[in-house]
């Protein structure tokens, strides 16, 4: 998307179209863009913390879930975990300012003894808006994501995690080809059951973005995460923070900017280093 927005879930705009007023007016598309936006995500989770970062909000749910339905058997704290989650969210781009999306999320996890079987682990819903547009002003680009998280399956220690994103989006040249970024993601998550907790998680950013006549674009944020903490049956399960965070995003882009492809890498201190990288290949049924 041309403002790159986080979180982790950027959505093509349609461009192409049928109908027109007149010759000098730009064809809007009759159906609008509609594809699946697949994500496969490997992360390293140091011990004593959860699964935290930019918009990550599937792989948390999974394992904050894990934590508070195997945290009392876990005497010495939350060990250090490998996961591998797979993100299947069906995307509908209702406009240029509007995009729908919700799916499933399949995950499996190393916690020690070898890796788990791959199971679905969450479900989410979400809407991406932008609630202002530059188009050429001094004003940035003002766009809201918010996405409902809830992991799979429905029972005591079920988390749900509800993740906004505001971000500003300051275009530089009129093609919106580069420009600076600022935002906030706000996290907040309930556990079902009466002796866990978990407090929310804050990441305030900024960054910029530059993109080629190739439409290879490149993303860069530089972070200060917020973290509350995290407790189980009186004991602390994850201890509070605040780290910075640092994520690099690589995507080609079509003449519309649509995603074709995008790889991401993001380290967060939580405080010792947490590795993520995320490949994005949309799966387009409809892409104008």
């Amino acid at each position: 998307m041309r403002a790159a927005a986080a979180g982790l879930l950027c959505l093509a705009i349609p461009a192409g179209g049928a109908f027109a007023a007149d010759d000098d007016e730009p064809a809007k598309p009759t159906v609008p863009n509609i594809y699946l936006d697949l994500r496969t995500i490997y992360a390293t989770i140091p011990a004593g913390t959860l699964a935290l970062g930019f918009g990550n909000t599937s792989l948390s749910a999974a394992f904050q879930a894990l934590a508070a339905q195997r945290g009392t058997t876990l005497p010495n704290g939350l060990p250090a975990a490998k996961s591998i989650a797979i993100d299947l969210p069906l995307t509908v781009d209702v406009s240029d300012r509007v995009s729908l999306y919700g799916g499933v999320s399949g995950t499996t996890t190393d916690i020690g003894g070898g890796w788990s079987s791959f199971d679905i682990t969450s479900w989410n819903i979400g809407v991406q808006a932008d609630l202002y547009q530059q188009n050429g002003g001094k004003i940035p680009t003002i766009t809201l994501q918010s996405t409902l998280t809830q992991s799979v399956p429905n029972e005591q220690g079920m988390t749900n995690s509800f993740n906004n994103i505001l971000e500003f989006d300051y275009a530089l040249d009129e093609d919106e080809t580069r420009g600076w970024l600022a935002g906030v993601q706000y996290t907040t998550t309930t556990v079902a059951s009466p002796f866990a907790s978990i407090r929310p998680n804050t990441i305030l950013y900024a960054g910029g973005y530059y993109q080629w006549p190739s439409n290879w674009k490149f993303t860069g944020r530089l972070a200060i995460q917020s973290f509350a903490g995290a407790q189980l049956a009186g004991r602390t399960l994850a201890e509070s923070f605040t780290q910075p965070v640092l994520r690099l995003d690589l995507d080609r882009m079509d003449d519309n900017d649509n995603r074709l492809f995008g790889i991401t890498a993001q380290i967060a201190w939580m405080p010792k280093p947490s590795y993520q990288l995320t490949l994005r290949t949309p799966l387009y049924a409809v892409r104008n």
